[in-house]
């Protein structure tokens, strides 16, 4: 990623171009923050280090700029100032700011705050990179709608709601934001579903049936393949075992692995009452959009057997949330069969 360094001072820019070259960074200079909104633009800069003292725009104001502007990403800032009061700390964060270097600028540190700055621009980059890989084997069904949408944020609230209650082991806010990024991959495998089987109008047959669930199997194989080449990435495990497991049922009688109670991944657990949920109160060839009540009902016949207990009791005590992100991401075709 190239680093925008931005100072009013010929010297200074010259000293941080060095230090970062160094340390095998490429770098621009703009010499005011109006210079630099414009090199911004371009699109071709991630990461500013500006000096906070500058004639015509201040640091401050240059990282307020950049968070009105349409510059087609994130822009991840870094303030240079000999400043180490509170209040100018608040000053710099509320205008945008991510992170602070006090002058004189120690090489290392500037090098280790830009990498801090690559991690997270990378992560953002990956969820882009995730949605869109879900959005393109969502494609191939012209019912699916905003599903994926709809479906992550079930993912969220449900997991929020498993954090907060305090009964589910090691579920923490990373977990709660991982299954929220990981959650649109739960149907990667259907890019290997043949259309005549994927594009029928109307119920499958049996044996139709049966081709439709290696979906489940395909798409942990493809994870797996990026697991053994990435095995440090954490969202590709939690994919894989969404993937494989989200039509898994609680009583043992789900596909493709018959697993049982906590034998489901708890990932797996949270997509299927997701998933259900949102392919009960959405329209299809063969059925209206049932209402929330009805749904609702549906998902508390089947706890305990088709549904993790503790997953539905999560969902009781979010339904309002699922309402709200229903209607938020509303198909615009819905015909609603009413309780």
């Amino acid at each position: 990623m190239r680093v925008l360094v931005v100072d009013d001072d010929d010297i200074t820019l010259e000293l941080i171009c060095s230090m970062l070259k160094r340390h095998g960074y490429e770098s621009d200079t703009a010499s005011d923050g109006k210079e630099a909104l414009e090199i911004l633009k371009t699109r071709s800069h991630r990461i500013v280090v500006s000096d906070w003292e500058m004639p015509q725009m201040s640091g401050p104001e240059l990282c307020a700029a950049i968070r009105t502007a349409d510059l087609g990403g994130y822009v991840y800032t870094i303030l240079l100032t000999g400043r180490n009061k509170h209040s100018d700390t608040v000053t710099g964060l509320n205008a945008g700011a991510d992170d602070f270097i006090t002058k004189p600028v120690d090489p290392d540190q500037l090098a280790a705050r830009i990498r801090i700055a690559e991690r997270i621009l990378s992560s953002q980059t990956q969820d882009v990179t995730i949605f869109a890989l879900a959005k393109l084997a969502e494609s191939r069904d012209p019912e699916t709608g905003a599903h994926l949408e709809r479906v992550r944020s079930y993912c969220q609230v449900l997991a929020q709601q498993l954090l907060t209650s305090g009964r589910v082991p090691n579920v923490n806010s990373n977990y709660v934001s991982l299954i929220y990024r990981t959650s649109p991959l739960h149907d990667i495998g259907k890019v290997g579903v043949p259309d005549y089987v994927l594009l029928k109008p109307g119920r499958l047959s049996d044996a139709e049936f049966e081709v439709m669930k290696c979906h489940t199997t395909l798409g942990a194989k493809t994870l797996e393949a990026a697991i053994k080449e990435h095995p440090e990435a954490s969202f590709l495990h939690m994919a894989r075992d969404i993937a494989l497991t989200h039509h898994e049922r609680w009583d043992g009688t789900g596909y493709p692995n018959h697993l049982k109670g906590e034998q489901i991944p708890l990932c797996g657990r949270v997509v299927a009452l997701a998933d259900v949920y949102d392919a009960l109160t959405s329209k299809r060839v063969y059925k209206g959009a049932f209402s929330h009540e009805i749904a609702k009902s549906i998902i508390l016949k089947d706890a305990g057997t088709q549904f993790a207990p503790d997953v539905v009791e999560a969902f009781l005590a979010c339904e309002s949330e699922f309402i709200a992100i229903r209607q938020r991401f509303r198909d615009n075709d819905v015909a609603q069969i009413a309780a």
